[in-house]
């Protein structure tokens, strides 16, 4: 039987930086953010500036953990801390999360 490929939990990604192929721990991300040609990926330990997409990335991504809450970022959902509104705080950046992804967020989290 053949897995999904978004069942198999990979818990590296490579990403490159700088011409340098860098090794990240996938559940240390909590944020990426596109700006233009590039992300941003926002680790506990640093921040990765990669020439890519977010849809290239997220392709990569467990979906069990990265959803995107904007055109321009995917969150770590375990690494929410609360949400207000149509924002949502990530460690300790306020990310702005789309009408139409409000829903779909809620859905995925453990709800009371």
């Amino acid at each position: 039987q053949v897995k999904d490929h978004s069942e198999v939990a990979e818990e590296y990604i490579f990403v490159n930086v700088d011409r340098r192929l860098v090794k990240v721990h996938i559940p240390s991300i909590f944020l990426i953010e596109a700006k233009g040609d590039y992300i941003n990926i926002k680790t506990k330990e640093k921040n990765y500036i990669v020439h890519s997409t977010l849809k290239k990335i997220q392709d990569k991504l467990p979906s069990s953990l990265f959803f995107k809450v904007h055109r321009s970022f995917i969150i770590n959902t375990a690494e929410i801390i609360d949400i207000e509104d149509n924002t949502v705080l990530v460690e300790k950046s306020v990310v702005p999360v789309s009408r139409s992804n409000k829903g779909e967020l809620m859905k995925k989290l453990n709800l009371l």
